[in-house]
C-alpha cells in the first residue's frame, strides 16, 4: 500500500509539474503581448501610434525617406477615416499599418463586446492597408481583451523602449532616453499626434520629430530601422504577461484632439 501511495504521489507531482509548463507556455506563448525580438541582426522597429495627423505625419514620412527608413504606424480609426489619403500613402511608402482601436478607450475599462467593435471598426476604415497587429491604447490589456484580440486574429505588440514624447521634453531628451535603451531587435514607441493628451500644447510634434531626424542620423550607421513585421523576422519575438492596472484618475483628465474622450469611474 505505501509503494502504490508513493507511486501516485509521484505521477500527481510530475502531472502537475507537466500542467505548469503547459500553462506557463501558453501565457508566454499564446497570452504573452510581443515587447521586442531576441536577435544578433542590428534592426530596430521604431513605431508611431494615434495618427493619422494632416500635419505632422506627411512631415515624419519625408524624415523616414530621407534616410530609408521604414516604421510601423499604429493608427486610431477614427483618425484614419478622417485622413484616408494619409493611409494610403503611408502604406504606399513601404511603412506597416497597425490597429489602434476606433477611438482610444481603456480596453480594461470597457465591455468585451465594445472592445472587439473598436478594432473592427478600426480594421474597416484602415483597409485595405492594415495588418493583423494590434496595440492597445496606453497599452492596457487584461486577459479578457487579450484573449478578445487574439479571437479577432491579431498580434498584440507593445514596446520596449519609451521615447516619452507626450509631454514637453525637448528633442535632445527624447535622444538620450531612447539612445541609451536602444539595442538590437528593440521596439520604440513614438507618436506621430496625440489622440488625446493632457493639455492641448502637447500636441505638438515638432520635437518628436526633430528627435526621430537626430536619432537617425546617429544610429543609422548602426541599426537599419524596420517594420514590425520584418523584425519578426529577424529573431524571436520576446513575450510579457504583466497586465497593468490602468489608471482612471489620470485618463479622466485627458483631453481629447477630435471629441471630448470618455470618462471612466473609479475603480
Amino acid at each position: 500500500m505505501r509503494e502504490l501511495t508513493t507511486g501516485v504521489n509521484q505521477y500527481y507531482k510530475k502531472s502537475l509539474r507537466f500542467l505548469h509548463k503547459v500553462i506557463d507556455y501558453a501565457n508566454r506563448n499564446v497570452m504573452g503581448t510581443i515587447t521586442h525580438v531576441t536577435t544578433e541582426d542590428p534592426v530596430v522597429a521604431l513605431t508611431f501610434d494615434d495618427g493619422p495627423h494632416p500635419v505632422y505625419t506627411p512631415r515624419l514620412l519625408d524624415i523616414l525617406e530621407g534616410y530609408q527608413a521604414h516604421a510601423t504606424f499604429f493608427m486610431v480609426g477614427h483618425a484614419a477615416s478622417k485622413h484616408l489619403d494619409l493611409v494610403r500613402r503611408v502604406a504606399m511608402a513601404g511603412h506597416s499599418i497597425g490597429n489602434h482601436s476606433w477611438d482610444h478607450p481603456s480596453f480594461p475599462l470597457i465591455r468585451g463586446n465594445e472592445g472587439r467593435a473598436q478594432i473592427r471598426a478600426c480594421a474597416r476604415a484602415l483597409a485595405p492597408y492594415g495588418q493583423k497587429l494590434f496595440r492597445p491604447p496606453f497599452g492596457n490589456l487584461n486577459v479578457a481583451s487579450r484573449l478578445d484580440a487574439l479571437r479577432l486574429g491579431y498580434m498584440v505588440v507593445t514596446w520596449n523602449i519609451v521615447a516619452g514624447d507626450w509631454l514637453q521634453d525637448d528633442a535632445e531628451t527624447i535622444v538620450n532616453r531612447v539612445e541609451s535603451r536602444i539595442k538590437k531587435g528593440s521596439v520604440v514607441l513614438f507618436h506621430d499626434s496625440l489622440y488625446q493628451s493632457l493639455e492641448a500644447q502637447y500636441a505638438d510634434r515638432d520635437e518628436t520629430l526633430k528627435a526621430v531626424d537626430i536619432l537617425l542620423k546617429k544610429l543609422g550607421q548602426h541599426f537599419r530601422f524596420v517594420t514590425i513585421p520584418e523584425l519578426f523576422r529577424h529573431g524571436r519575438p520576446q513575450r510579457t504577461t504583466t497586465w497593468e492596472k490602468p489608471d482612471v484618475n489620470l485618463l479622466n483628465m485627458l483631453k481629447g484632439q477630435y471629441t471630448p474622450p470618455r470618462r471612466y469611474s473609479v475603480l
